[in-house]
């Protein structure tokens, strides 16, 4: 039966898709991975991953029963263990019966070892059918004061709706803003939220760059932040893994890369 884990935050823009997608294809080198798209009415995780032109069918399609769920699940060529169950765009969320999702989901568990779902940023409807499938939560921040603050909000929702097993990712860690004091510290993060740290992904061009070529940067090995989306899921299966420290790169590595 899959871990069934949500990536939330409590603000947009920290990065959550591409938090989602990395660490599926992370994940999917030793296990089968689906990831659900639950950010209805938006509908950017197979944009993410280079996916979008393979899609057929969506969510949307197997609630109304145009086709069956195995239909609607888009395979990553790349990958034979990461699947994807893409959004519906064209979709009224408050309309929505959020029941289906949690039957897809039931459905889903006996075929794979880990169900990612990508949840909408905030505390609205779709965030709370979001977390109400799941048994896990990994919530993406960045150290800036409004990303944690929101962050303290989800975590007590998250908690107050039985899910205890609540983990940090922090996000775009640019160790030259917390040298000079611009943004906050990993462990001022902690402090505040009083969660573990899952793990810790580097500033990095090259997540933006992927992002927009449809190849997520888990699928360039060199990359430093591919290296800590690897780190995160061994922790995640389990392993002893220290936090990846930062090397700033001679100009000569960035020459010859």
């Amino acid at each position: 039966m899959a871990r069934v884990i949500v990536v939330t935050s409590g603000k947009g823009g920290v990065g959550k898709t591409s938090v989602t997608s990395n660490l599926g294809i992370a994940l999917s080198k030793s296990s089968k991975v689906c990831l659900i798209d639950a950010d209805l009415g938006l509908k950017n995780l197979d944009v993410v991953l280079g996916l979008e032109n393979r899609v057929i069918f969506d969510m949307q399609d197997v609630i109304t029963g145009v086709c069956s769920l195995s239909q609607a699940l888009v395979k990553d060529k790349r990958n034979n263990n990461l699947f994807v169950l893409p959004a519906c765009k064209s979709i009224d969320v408050q309309k929505i019966n959020f029941s289906y999702l949690e039957k897809m989901i039931e459905n889903l568990k006996e075929s794979f070892d880990y169900i990612l779902i990508d949840s909408p940023a905030g505390i609205e409807r779709g965030f709370y059918n979001a977390i109400r499938n799941a048994d896990e939560a990994i919530v993406v921040i960045t150290l800036d004061i409004s990303s944690i603050r929101d962050a303290d909000k989800v975590i007590g929702i998250l908690n107050s709706n039985n899910i205890q097993d609540v983990k940090l990712v922090i996000n775009r860690v640019d160790m030259k803003h917390i040298e000079n004091g611009v943004s906050l510290t990993m462990s001022d993060a902690v402090d505040v939220l009083g969660v573990n740290v899952l793990g810790v992904v580097y500033y990095d061009e090259e997540i933006s760059l992927g992002n927009n070529k449809g190849v997520p940067v888990c699928y360039n090995g060199k990359s430093i932040s591919s290296k800590c989306f690897n780190n995160i899921s061994r922790r995640m299966n389990g392993e002893y893994v220290e936090l990846l420290k930062y090397r700033k790169k001679s100009f000569l590595e960035k020459l010859f890369q």
